[in-house]
């Protein structure tokens, strides 16, 4: 890790290899850690890339062999694919090309057994990559516009503006230039959308790319305005690429700057340029596009009349291509070398590279080629309308079979009415009396059934309005996620009423800068647990802002003061009460105080649990005061508080609760996530661990990053 890395980047490096260092770190912490390494090693060091992979992919495949949890087996299953497909990329890296497209079928088969299938777009996009670089564009593309039409399916909107990318750049190489920028413009728009500033700044570059191609099917004024369309590109891209520290992309657009001065005569500008870019690519070990640069220069100093510098670059760039296997950079330095051998009136070499100019033009821009190009999307959109076409197809089916089912139901319908017609008409004579008699009777009965249809019906909306009413209140005294995140910026809140009010709440407060937040549980659900809360929530602020205390056990004491008192003012006994986690934060000083609510704190992939007091606020025979635990946090802590509506959650296979090693175990392995990303994985393991089974109870839980 010998590179020089910005403060950001630093930092994620530190962190990754924290967890990596830590004995107690769980294992898909470990593989995720070393998988995280190896984005920033993939053009600086292939070497400690594939090394770092193989580590992921060791620890992976041993907790494999273990028999885990389903939940942890699926993330060591996504970590040891991931890793065989790293592995691929940083052969291809390193120029092995055959090793590079073993480990990447490997990946993709992976990841289709385990049914990923954003990875397994991913996967085929890599090896349309390769084949890309090989020069065999029809495979290229048929990978390419496979893992499209998967991330299309998927709605990955990063993923479909990669494919977007990597479609217009083969049109680009094949002279497609018009169509290659309405692919790059496909995927700028959705790079905006998501706020990706480095692809952003990478579709802007490819924009002026085509448009730099554009420039040279013109003539006169038409190509200088393309050629200023294209630095101008050039320019927006270098611009976003220093601000988000790219270097890659750096080098890339300062290569682009250089050819465009280079097109325009200024040789010493454009040198300079590819100098620039040259160095970031050699720091960056990017061996593909130091071959790029290396035939740059040499062009320049051909042009300059320097022979000499210009063999000596174009050598160092044939050497590499031809390392690196891939033809349109071979194509591009034997036509320089030929072009530099007959200045130099070696004909016999000039003719040498000239001949393996050809080989290589040839086997890269054929007749073949370019119809499997139009042929691949006239595939394409083919399948995209025949999918469309048969859906809507499969819905008029859908409607005839429904109108032809509600034609029999009509027809029989109206064939047994035709039957009680006849026999009431048989029997109408006789009934007639009767039924004149029973008219008042029944028009008596039908106003009371009217009227009470009515009492019913206002009933039902006054109860309807007053639980909505009801939940507008509760809504109003949690507090809103701007707050949250203003006071706790790294953190997540999980609220899940069983109903449409609850019983469990989240509190938080700002008190002589201490940040004070709690995970409450009040006796009940619905509209009595709702109400209870209320009064609880009230007595917490009250206990915060009219008295002044901070101190959590103390908070808790006062709190059941307040509660019980307001109890008391019924004439009935109330038993009713209150569960409670309560924290206070200040710097890395934390103090809790609980009623029955635990704390969890996982620190080196360990959980440390405070306990609580066995007692609710409310009324008891023997009131005891609540005990205040202070902790002092570290660096990476993460803090856990929650009620027990989560680990109660009847699911599974067998309809058991998920009890409190189950949360345990989550917590330990994903806690090293981005908190969002824990608060939307730990949903899914909720509600699929639920599946069709009835919510058993209010859910709460809060997680906050140090």
């Amino acid at each position: 890790m010998a590179q020089n890395y910005n403060d950001e980047d630093q930092h994620e490096i530190d962190s990754l290899n924290a967890v990596i260092n830590n004995p107690g770190s769980h294992d898909t912490s470990q593989a995720s850690a070393y998988i995280g390494l190896s984005s920033f090693l993939y053009l600086t060091n292939p070497d400690s890339d594939i090394y770092v992979c193989t580590k992921a992919k060791e620890i992976a495949e041993n907790a494999l062999n273990t028999n885990p949890p389903n939940i942890v087996k699926r993330s060591l299953e996504k970590s040891r694919a991931n890793a065989i497909s790293n592995l691929g990329l940083a052969y291809e890296n390193k120029g092995d090309i055959p090793k590079a497209l073993d480990y990447l079928f490997e990946a993709l088969k992976l990841q289709e057994e385990i049914g990923n299938k954003v990875g397994i777009a991913t996967a085929l996009n890599n090896i349309g990559f390769i084949f890309d670089k090989k020069g065999d564009i029809p495979k290229a593309l048929e990978y390419y516009h496979q893992s499209l039409k998967i991330y299309e399916e998927e709605e990955d909107k990063n993923g479909i503006a990669q494919s977007f990318n990597n479609i217009g750049m083969i049109y680009n190489n094949q002279g497609d230039n018009s169509i290659a920028i309405e692919y790059y413009n496909k995927s700028l728009t959705i790079r905006e959308e998501i706020d990706d500033k480095n692809g952003i700044a990478e579709s802007l570059n490819n924009i002026g790319y085509g448009y730099y191609f554009l420039a040279y099917e013109s003539e006169g004024s038409v190509r200088d305005s393309l050629l200023d369309i294209t630095i101008a590109y050039f320019d927006k891209s270098l611009k976003i690429q220093e601000e988000i520290g790219n270097k890659d992309g750096m080098a890339v657009s300062l290569n682009n700057i250089g050819v465009i001065n280079y097109k325009k005569g200024d040789l010493s500008k454009a040198k300079e340029f590819h100098i620039k870019s040259l160095y970031l690519k050699e720091e960056l070990g990017d061996k593909d596009g130091i071959v790029y640069s290396l035939i740059n220069i040499a062009n320049i100093e051909f042009e300059m009349g320097n022979l000499r510098e210009a063999n000596i670059y174009a050598q160092k760039s044939l050497k590499l291509a031809e390392e690196l296997g891939f033809p349109n950079t071979i194509r591009k330095a034997a036509k320089l070398l030929s072009d530099i051998y007959e200045k130099q009136n070696r004909g016999m070499q000039a003719l040498e590279m000239h001949k393996l100019y050809i080989t290589m033009r040839d086997s890269i821009n054929n007749e073949e080629t370019q119809r499997a190009t139009a042929q691949q999307q006239a595939k394409y959109e083919y399948e995209k309308q025949k999918a469309i076409d048969d859906a809507a197809h499969d819905k008029l089916i859908a409607i005839e079979k429904e109108e032809k089912k509600k034609q029999q139901i009509i027809t029989a319908s109206t064939a047994g009415g035709m039957g009680l017609v006849l026999v009431f008409l048989f029997f109408v004579y006789n009934r007639l009396k009767i039924t004149r008699k029973q008219k008042m009777v029944i028009e008596e009965q039908k106003e009371k059934v009217e009227k009470q249809r009515d009492v019913i019906e206002e009933t039902h909306k006054e109860i309807t309005d007053s639980i909505d009413y009801a939940k507008r209140i509760q809504s109003a005294i949690l507090p809103p996620p701007r707050i949250v995140k203003e006071y706790l910026e790294d953190s997540f809140i999980i609220y899940t009423p069983k109903d449409v009010v609850a019983g469990d709440f989240y509190w938080m407060r700002n008190q002589d800068d201490k940040i004070l937040f709690a995970a409450a549980d009040c006796t009940g659900h619905g509209v009595p647990g709702a109400m209870v809360s209320v009064v609880c929530n009230m007595a917490l602020n009250r206990a915060v802002r009219e008295y002044g205390i901070t101190d959590p056990g103390e908070i808790l004491n006062k709190t059941r003061e307040i509660v019980v008192r307001e109890f008391e003012k019924s004439d009935e006994e109330v038993k009713d009460g209150m569960d409670i986690a309560l924290c206070t934060l200040e710097g890395n000083k934390l103090q809790y105080a609980g009623a029955y609510n635990p704390l969890w704190i996982i620190r080196n992939g360990e959980i440390m649990e405070t306990k609580a007091n066995r007692w609710s606020i409310g009324l008891t025979r023997d009131p005891k005061p609540y005990t205040t635990h202070s902790i002092d946090l570290e660096k990476g802590d993460v803090i856990y508080i929650f009620t027990d509506g989560f680990v109660d959650q009847f699911g599974g296979e067998k309809g058991k609760k998920l009890i409190v090693s189950g949360l345990k175990n989550l917590l330990l392995s994903i806690h090293d996530k981005p908190m969002e990303d824990q608060r939307t994985f730990i949903n899914d393991v909720f509600f699929n661990w639920m599946g069709n089974l009835d919510q058993v109870d209010d859910v709460c839980l809060i997680g906050v990053r140090v």
